[in-house]
């Protein structure tokens, strides 16, 4: 085994690598090479070991253009754009490596302060924002409306990749209040809303099975999907206190599988509402 920056690496790796490198070149890797997509994640095998995996999103009348339904700052609107694929690649397990934004606006003024909230909001996943960070600017056709995307691009091994971890008798609590606008004031300084500080902490609890970012369609929807991609049926909480059918839009909160005693702990390291929505137990076959 080789060392490197604390990390070990396999010899044969950079083999590896090489050849699926040439497969690519040579136009065989469509059939060569595993593609999978996890909920809203595509992953690409690199080695046996690791693999590449890829978050998005997008927004649109977001923003501070005159024609955008949503009127928002553009730093605010970078924040939250970048915080949804950063989340998602933390929630999973893997680490984010880069961030690449496709802005549909000019740079000066609009695109300089969406940039500033996606290099910030870099920053609080511990990236660095200056190397890290690339994207493009639409600086030949005048625009009126807000448009942009995100791509976070990051790295995982099947040990630390998360989905489908969760066990039966696990809890599904969700930590932070959905809202989306225009019906909510989402801000940046809201203590209900999760943030990617928030999932990096909770990334970083050892009893934590699987996290699952909601977005619009709300946590009812998402708290499903937890328990199919774990192989388990879901037991709705009789009385979650929390509106599990409203939108959350910007992942403004986030569903964690964990054993049924260790709630109190996960209400102590976050500041955001922790509500108990679901149990987990096994599928019931005839």
């Amino acid at each position: 085994m080789i060392e490197t920056n604390s990390v070990q690496v396999k010899p044969n790796h950079s083999t590896e690598l090489l050849q699926f490198y040439e497969l690519l070149k040579s136009g065989n890797a469509v059939t060569s090479y595993s593609v999978r997509k996890v909920r809203d994640l595509l992953l690409l095998e690199l080695t046996p070991e690791m693999e590449m995996v890829i978050a998005c999103d997008s927004d649109g009348g977001i923003g501070p253009k005159e024609k955008d339904l949503v009127q928002v700052p553009g730093e605010v609107l970078g924040h939250f754009a970048a915080r949804v694929p950063l989340m998602e690649i933390l929630a999973s397990g893997a680490v984010p490596a880069l961030v690449v934004n496709t802005l549909a606006v000019e740079m000066e003024p609009t695109g300089s302060t969406i940039i500033s909230g996606i290099r910030d909001e870099t920053v609080a996943a511990g990236m660095d924002a200056e190397r890290t960070v690339t994207g493009s600017t639409e600086d030949n056709v005048p625009t009126v409306q807000t448009g942009l995307g995100v791509v976070v691009i990051g790295f995982v091994t099947g040990e630390d990749f998360r989905p489908g971890k969760s066990i039966s008798d696990d809890l599904v609590i969700c930590v932070g209040s959905p809202k989306s606008a225009p019906d909510d004031e989402v801000t940046l300084d809201d203590s209900e809303i999760t943030d990617t500080h928030c999932v990096k902490i909770l990334a970083g609890l050892d009893f934590v099975h699987d996290i699952l970012p909601v977005g619009s369609k709300g946590i009812a929807h998402e708290q499903t999907e937890l328990a199919h991609c774990a192989g388990l049926t879901l037991v709705p909480a009789e009385d979650p206190g929390v509106d599990i059918f409203k939108s959350a839009g910007p992942s403004t909160c986030v569903l964690v599988s964990v054993p049924p005693d260790t709630v109190d702990k996960v209400r102590s390291v976050v500041q955001q509402p922790v509500f108990a929505v679901g149990r987990l137990v096994e599928n019931q076959t005839k």
